[in-house]
């Protein structure tokens, strides 16, 4: 299988050229992401379990898809995409921008784009990249982000606090 190929891009999140995931990460190159995160009509938001086997937070909770953002693609695009590898939604809902992060070493050195949608699922998962996924409550993510921080990917513990504060509603804080 020939290893995925991401562009590389600078401290303004412009592309200066590509190189393979493992380049990537062995240079700390900076590089794209897209996170996706998942609410049911009741308002829970689906997390996964990242699988064992993944070479970055083995067994870790995490947005409901996330994933790089491949060579020439558009961060929509990217999480459409990630929506069918690692949920099997194979025709999206309409998916909602939410934020950004810049790359730092907190997010592995991506440039993060965070959007939402609403699905109820069922869900499949490849075993290769999630373990199992599960239906939260905010106050659930919140409990067990106090209880656990380190059962978590570093991306998701930046992402969850400013969508608590910014996108959160009222009642729900």
């Amino acid at each position: 299988m020939t290893e995925e190929v991401y562009d590389v891009v600078d401290e303004q999140n412009e592309v200066i050229g590509a190189a393979s995931r493992s380049e990537i990460h062995r240079r700390g190159l900076n590089h794209r992401s897209a996170h996706v995160l998942v609410f049911n009509n009741a308002g829970h938001v689906y997390l996964q379990k990242r699988s064992m086997k993944k070479d970055t937070f083995p067994g870790a909770w995490d947005s409901s898809a996330a994933g790089h953002i491949d060579r020439g693609e558009s961060y929509e695009h990217g999480a459409v995409r990630e929506l069918k590898e690692e949920l099997g939604i194979s025709r999206p809902p309409a998916l909602e921008y939410l934020f950004s992060l810049s790359a730092s070493p907190a997010t592995g050195n991506e440039f993060v784009r965070i959007y939402k949608c609403t699905a109820n699922g069922p869900f499949t998962h490849p075993p290769d990249e999630i373990d199992y996924g599960k239906w939260f409550t905010y106050e659930e993510v919140d409990r067990e982000i106090k209880r656990n921080p380190s059962g978590f990917a570093d991306a998701f513990l930046l992402i969850w606090p400013i969508y608590r504060e910014s996108f959160t509603p009222k009642d729900d804080k």
